[in-house]
C-alpha cells in the first residue's frame, strides 16, 4: 500500500515540476481530466495486480498442503502394509518352529520305543527341543508387540 501511495505521490510531484518548467503552457481542464483518470486507471490495474499475484500465492500454498497430506498418507498406509507383513511372516515362523517341535518329539519317543536312544543322544536331543522352544517363545512374544502396534 505503501508502494503505491509513493509512486502515485511522485507521479503527481513529477507532473508538478514538468508543468511548472513549461512557460506557457495551456492548462487544459479536458487534459487534467484525461490525466487524473489515467492516472486512477492505473493504480486500478496496480492494485488488481497485486491481488491476482497473492490469490496465486495462496493457491500454490494450499496445493503444497494437499500434496504434503498425501505424501504423509500413503507413508502411514505404507507402514501399516510392512507391519502386516511382518505379522504374517512371524505367524509362519512360528508355525513352523511349532512344527519342527512336534517332529522332533515324535521322532524321540518313537526311537525311545525302538530302542535306539542312548542317554546321551535322549540329553542331545533334549537340547535341541529346549532350544526350539526357548526360540519359539521369543518369536511369540515379538508377535505380540507387533500386534500391539497394530
Amino acid at each position: 500500500m505503501k508502494k503505491i501511495f509513493l509512486t502515485f505521490v511522485s507521479i503527481l510531484v513529477f507532473n508538478m515540476i514538468a508543468s511548472a518548467q513549461v512557460a506557457e503552457q495551456a492548462s487544459d481542464s479536458i487534459g487534467l481530466a484525461e490525466d487524473a483518470a489515467e492516472k486512477q486507471a492505473q493504480a486500478l490495474e496496480l492494485k488488481e495486480q497485486k491481488r491476482m499475484e497473492k490469490e496465486i500465492q495462496k493457491a500454490e500454498k494450499a496445493q503444497k498442503k494437499a500434496e504434503k497430506a498425501q505424501k504423509k498418507a500413503e507413508k502411514a498406509a505404507k507402514k501399516r502394509e510392512k507391519l502386516m507383513d511382518d505379522i504374517k511372516s512371524q505367524r509362519k515362523s512360528i508355525e513352523k518352529d511349532e512344527k519342527k517341535l512336534e517332529k522332533l518329539r515324535e521322532k524321540m519317543q518313537l526311537d525311545k520305543v525302538k530302542g535306539k536312544l542312548s542317554p546321551n543322544d535322549i540329553t542331545k536331543v533334549n537340547k535341541k527341543i529346549d532350544k526350539l522352544r526357548s526360540g519359539l517363545v521369543k518369536d511369540i512374544e515379538k508377535l505380540r508387540k507387533l500386534e500391539r502396534k497394530q
